[in-house]
C-alpha cells in the first residue's frame, strides 16, 4: 500500500542549512563526513581498550548471559572531558556530571548554526523549528551504579539523560543566549 502525504504538506518546503555533527570513525565535521561517504567506508572499529575490557565482555555465543557476541562498534573519538562548559556558560563541576550527549547537543548545535552563518540571536522570535532525539540511560547508570558512589553530587542529578533534561539544558542555553 503507497502512503500519500494529505495536500496541505505535500509542497511544504524544507531546508537544511547547517550541519554540526559527530559520527564514528573520527567524523567531526562537514568535510570527514563527506570524505567517509565518498570513500564508502564507515567508521566501525574494534572495541577500544578505554571502554571496557573486550576479553572480559566477549564471549562469541550470542545467548550468553551477561556478555556481548561483538568486538567492533562505533564509538565517537572525542574526549568527553574536552567539552567548553564555560562557553554555553555551565560551571566546570555541573559540566563533570553532564551526561555526554547533553554535551554533544549543545556543541553541534552552535556548529550548525556557525555552519548556516546563522548568528544564534538572529532567531528569537522567528519560526524556526528544533528537533532533538536523546535516549538511553547508560550515564546515568553509570554515575548512579554501586562502584561510583562517591562520585555523586550537588550536580548528579542534572547529569541524567532523559529527554526533557537534555532538552531543557537545550532550551535553557538558547533562551539565555536569544534573551528571551
Amino acid at each position: 500500500m503507497k502512503r500519500t502525504l494529505p495536500k496541505s504538506t505535500d509542497m511544504e518546503p524544507i531546508a537544511l542549512v547547517g550541519i554540526g555533527c559527530r559520527f564514528p570513525g573520527g567524523i567531526s565535521d562537514t568535510k570527514s563526513f563527506w570524505e567517509l561517504l565518498v570513500s564508502k567506508k564507515d567508521g566501525i572499529v574494534e572495541i577500544p581498550a578505554e571502554r571496557w575490557n573486550l576479553q572480559r565482555f566477549y564471549d562469541p555465543e550470542p545467548n550468553k548471559p551477561g556478555k556481548i557476541y561483538v568486538r567492533q562498534g562505533g564509538f565517537l573519538q572525542q574526549r568527553v572531558d574536552a567539552f567548553d562548559a564555560l562557553f554555553f556558560g555551565i560551571a566546570p563541576r555541573e559540566a563533570e556530571c553532564m551526561d555526554p550527549q547533553q554535551r554533544l547537543l549543545l556543541e553541534t548545535s552552535w556548529e550548525a548554526l556557525e555552519d548556516a552563518g546563522i548568528p544564534p540571536d538572529s532567531l528569537a522570535g522567528s519560526n524556526t523549528g528544533v528537533f532533538i532525539g536523546a535516549f538511553t540511560l547508560d550515564h546515568q547508570l553509570t554515575q548512579m551504579g554501586s562502584g561510583n558512589r562517591n562520585l555523586i553530587g550537588a550536580h548528579t542529578a542534572i547529569g541524567s539523560t532523559a529527554e526533557r533534561i537534555v532538552i531543557h539544558c537545550f532550551s535553557k542555553f538558547y533562551a539565555d543566549c536569544f534573551g528571551t
